[in-house]
């Protein structure tokens, strides 16, 4: 990178195998943000969870202190070439919010993504009762409820239900009561995400969905993008895509955090700061 490239952004959303379906360490992942042109990455797998909660695709809670070495490990490893942080995304489940504080009070994070998992079977067990609209709106509720427990710094991937019901997706017989979801997500200051992994799931669209971007901007929601890597070559995985997305629902700057605060970035000096990506390494397999 050219002393005139200064790198502006981080990649936000990223895992290890400790998740069990991710692959590649994090010294991995921290040599494709070094190509990508990135100036640090943020570690977030999923969280230990209580009573075997989805299990299979968690680190379990025996785990959580290697993880924290493992982050630690990999930030020394790469200091003053990459920063890397400690962050978590920390699934959200009703009963579980005292859970969750203790843990995000037991290491220094950096940043904490909110995830609501519409297709795990506790969430499918307590919520699915054979009217999609009705599981939609929940999903979108719990959401709005995740916010307003002031435990995360964003919301990750925030329309992941419509992949879970896509055959019973319509985004306008929802949207009035969306609108009214991220009017409490405003009124907390909670971020919201554009996760650039949701262009390889079943409704292969970035999370959120157009439409949805713009009504966050018309309520100063901050965007933090994220490409939600379980594979070190989908780090910064199609951000000048998320750019021109965030551009053309009306944004003009991009988000990240570090030590619990959030940092904002205009959107051409982001552009400007990233290198291409090697396309050759773009056959892979994500979640």
């Amino acid at each position: 990178m050219t002393e005139t490239k200064k790198r502006r952004l981080y990649e936000t959303h990223s895992h290890t195998p400790l998740c069990k379906h991710a692959v590649g360490e994090p010294e991995e992942y921290a040599l494709v943000a070094e190509q990508r042109g990135l100036c640090g990455l943020i570690v977030t797998c999923h969280n230990p969870m209580p009573n075997g909660y989805s299990a299979n695709v968690r680190m379990s809670i025996n785990e959580f202190s290697d993880y924290v070495a493992l982050v630690e490990r990999a930030r020394q490893a790469w200091a003053g070439r990459i920063d890397i942080c400690l962050g978590l995304e920390a699934d959200y489940f009703p009963g579980h919010d005292d859970w969750l504080k203790q843990q995000l009070d037991s290491a220094p994070f950096h940043y904490v993504l909110g995830s609501v998992h519409p297709q795990t079977p506790e969430f499918r067990q307590r919520y699915r009762t054979g009217d999609p609209l009705a599981y939609q709106r929940t999903y979108f509720n719990l959401l709005a409820d995740a916010a307003e427990t002031r435990l995360f710094d964003c919301l990750a991937h925030p329309d992941l239900v419509k992949n879970e019901t896509a055959d019973d997706w319509h985004p306008e017989e929802i949207m009035d009561h969306i609108l009214g979801i991220l009017d409490r997500i405003a009124a907390t200051g909670v971020a919201m995400e554009l996760n650039t992994s949701g262009a390889h799931k079943a409704i292969p669209q970035m999370n959120p969905f157009p439409q949805m971007l713009a009504a966050m901007n018309e309520r100063s929601i901050p965007v933090v993008i994220g490409a939600d890597a379980h594979n070190p070559c989908r780090v910064a995985d199609r951000f000048e895509e998320a750019l021109a997305l965030l551009e053309s629902c009306g944004y003009h700057e991009v988000s990240f955090y570090l030590e619990r605060h959030r940092h904002a970035v205009p959107i051409p000096e982001v552009r400007e700061s990233l290198c291409p990506t090697n396309d050759s390494n773009s056959a892979i397999q994500v979640k």
